[in-house]
């Protein structure tokens, strides 16, 4: 099933719109050298590769197009990283393919304005271990976002929180991703109990 509003604009311009390294340090997407992660929807790897270059532990992209996968595994090969693993995955219907506790940090971005996002969330915890962290970054509901879903399909950071403590999250903080990103926000939760 793809996102509602899925469409990618060119990769040049979707660059312009984030400093990923900074954002996977602010938001502690990988907090130790061995740390295993998933992305769910990694679109370009914009991310993805951020997060790769500072662990050696596996980083798992999830991405339902095809030729983003192929993109993705490209770009990882050039740069010599052996640890991306880009599988073309519908998550929503199938579900990662991951093993229950097998991540040490989920990575959502710009994807829960998607029809049911706590289908995702509950994914999420269920491939992370005990201890284990989820990042949440989304465009601001702010009609002077140069791009983005409609207004109407974008989450707040407080409906993120109350999706994912439903699904047996802890809040650890919200992030003001501004300097990085202005025009999204972050959230770090923890996986704390049994959804």
């Amino acid at each position: 099933m793809k996102v509602r509003e899925s469409g990618m604009p060119d990769e040049a311009y979707w660059d312009t719109f984030f400093d990923p390294d900074g954002v996977i340090e602010r938001l502690g997407c990988v907090a130790n050298s061995s740390d295993r992660i998933v992305e769910f929807g990694s679109g370009y790897g914009t991310f993805t590769l951020a997060a790769a270059r500072r662990t050696y532990g596996t980083v798992h992209a999830l991405e339902i197009e095809p030729d983003l996968v192929e993109l993705l595994r490209a770009k990882a090969q050039a740069l010599g990283l052996r640890n991306v693993n880009a599988i073309r995955r519908d998550f929503l219907e199938e579900g990662s393919g991951l093993a229950d506790g097998s991540v040490d940090h989920a990575m959502a971005f710009n994807i829960l304005h998607l029809e049911q996002p706590m289908v995702l969330l509950a994914e999420a915890h269920r491939v992370l271990a005990s201890g284990g962290t989820l990042s949440i970054v989304h465009w601001k509901v702010d009609p002077a976002t140069p791009r983005g879903p409609p207004m109407a399909m974008r989450p707040t950071p407080g409906q993120c929180r109350a999706w994912a403590e439903q699904c047996g999250f802890s809040f650890v903080r919200a992030e003001d991703l501004s300097p990085l990103c202005p025009h999204h926000w972050g959230l770090l939760l923890r996986r704390t109990s049994a959804a």
